[in-house]
């Protein structure tokens, strides 16, 4: 089973993603750091270089090869399903599971981060909220579609992480049991 990570970015997709594909015997790609394997550039020079429209096509190109995997937890980019089909590819060659996190989450967790997102690059903790909370009700439409949802607001300690998994389980078992194809 291919399982996508979806959400806004600082959801915990690669933190939640890793546990999950240690936990279920799969293969871990996170969709970013894949790309920047491929190209042999990071994705902020893929951008200058190719502009937004080039890197997402780049982007729906390797999330296609990388679907292709067998048993593998695949966490998208933020934007990943907002963009293309990118949503209808996923829908139809895995499960999608929507990390939700709240604007105050996403916040704290873009503070504590070691490394800056360019998109928020520049932003004052004073206009991130605002700026956060405008950019994620654009993106919601999109990732309303998954059909798994999952609050990643407790991902901070190995127990929560644990904990999140033991809910999301169940539910990717269901959910492989109504996409079964029936062979009788």
């Amino acid at each position: 089973m291919t399982i996508f990570l979806i959400g806004y970015m600082a959801s915990g997709k690669t933190t939640l993603g890793r546990a999950l594909a240690r936990e279920l015997g799969h293969r871990f790609i996170d969709l970013d750091f894949y790309i920047e394997q491929r190209f042999r550039r990071r994705i902020p020079e893929i951008f200058a270089a190719n502009g937004e429209d080039g890197f997402r096509e780049i982007e729906a190109r390797m999330l296609r090869e990388a679907g292709e995997f067998c048993d593998t937890v695949i966490s998208c980019g933020g934007g990943t399903p907002c963009h293309g089909d990118n949503m209808d590819y996923m829908l139809s060659h895995g499960v999608t599971v929507w990390l939700d996190a709240g604007v105050e989450c996403i916040c704290r967790r873009l503070a504590t981060a070691k490394t800056r997102r360019p998109i928020v690059e520049g932003k004052s903790a004073e206009e991130l909220p605002s700026f956060i909370a405008a950019h994620l009700a654009e993106r919601l439409p999109h990732y309303r579609r998954a059909e798994i949802r999952i609050s990643s607001e407790r991902l901070e300690s190995r127990g929560q992480i644990a904990d999140t998994i033991a809910t999301l389980r169940p539910l990717l078992t269901e959910h492989g049991r109504k996409g079964a194809v029936n062979p009788e």
